[in-house]
């Protein structure tokens, strides 16, 4: 018995890297999978069959899986690719957004057209399968069914604390972080979750970077290898998320790196100043802010 018995998947960006990774995993816990490739490079050109090369991984393992060649980011794709889903085993249990491209630079080198790909990737790219995925929940509700649905996102370090050349990508990973909390509070009298994963792994995106790793696809580690930059690292707790065992799990952005499962917590309040009812000067306030809430000793000491 598997964790995932009877769960109909769908995984984005499931040709390589991490995407394979979780697919593989999903269908070892029982799922079925659409695997959704555009089968583009990673900066976003081209198209291909590279789902296939997935699939073939899932049935060569005894699994079930379709390969989906979609466009996340068409809005009328995604909606094709939720359908298929559907049209192909009856109705949809699990949503994995994972695609994503990069197109690196600093900002002052970094072109209009390069942040609008990046964001149209990542940002639409999650927003609209989860758009036709949650209508055909709402159908499913509204026809008194009684069912569990998951959304399980991706964001990256890169979106939580930031990182040099990657203005684009960094807010695109943000972005979907908000989109997670708020999708969590539309969703969840469906009896759907919605959480956000950030995985740390060496595949076809990190290598793009200076001094990164040599690209690894899970299916070049054995099972019984650990590798702690295995883009499979993060799937055991996607299938997880994937499970009826999560339902009380929802709006969370969760890390996964190498042997290390961390909850973040996300923007909470820090130390606050009151000045009790009084508008604040300008002129004094830096000090004020210095001392009594980032703790410095400049410009000046407060008793």
């Amino acid at each position: 018995m598997g964790l995932l018995d009877g769960k109909i998947a769908i995984v984005t960006g499931a040709g390589h890297g991490i995407g394979r990774g979780h697919a593989l995993e999903l269908a070892r816990q029982g799922a079925k999978v659409v695997v959704n490739d555009l089968g583009s490079t990673v900066t976003g050109e081209g198209a291909s069959r590279d789902a296939d090369v997935t699939v073939k991984l899932v049935e060569s393992r005894g699994g079930e899986a379709v390969a989906n060649y979609e466009d996340v980011a068409d809005h009328e794709g995604a909606g094709r690719l939720i359908a298929q889903a559907v049209d192909t085993w009856g109705h949809l249990d699990v949503l994995v957004n994972n695609a994503g491209i990069v197109r690196d630079q600093a900002i002052w080198n970094m072109s209009e057209t390069d942040f609008d790909a990046v964001l149209r990737v990542h940002v639409k790219g999650t927003w609209a399968p989860c758009h036709w995925a949650a209508r055909h929940w709402r159908e499913r509700g509204k026809a008194g069914e009684a069912f569990t649905g998951r959304v399980i996102n991706t964001i990256s370090g890169a979106g939580l604390v930031g990182n040099f050349g990657q203005t684009n990508y960094a807010t695109a990973k943000a972005g979907i972080a908000g989109l997670t909390q708020t999708l969590s509070l539309e969703l969840y009298k469906l009896g759907v979750t919605v959480n956000a994963v950030g995985p740390a792994a060496a595949t076809r995106i990190t290598a793009t970077m200076p001094g990164a790793p040599a690209v690894i696809e899970p299916d070049d580690v054995p099972d019984d290898e650990w590798n702690r930059m295995d883009p499979a690292v993060s799937s055991p707790l996607v299938a997880w998320l994937a499970s009826d065992e999560s339902q009380l799990v929802t709006g969370q952005v969760i890390r996964a790196v190498a042997e290390d499962i961390i909850w973040m917590k996300g923007w909470s309040d820090g130390p606050k100043v009151n000045n009790g009812g009084k508008r604040w000067d300008a002129t004094t306030l830096g000090t004020v802010l210095a001392t009594d809430v980032f703790n410095t000793r400049a410009p000046g000491l407060r008793y």
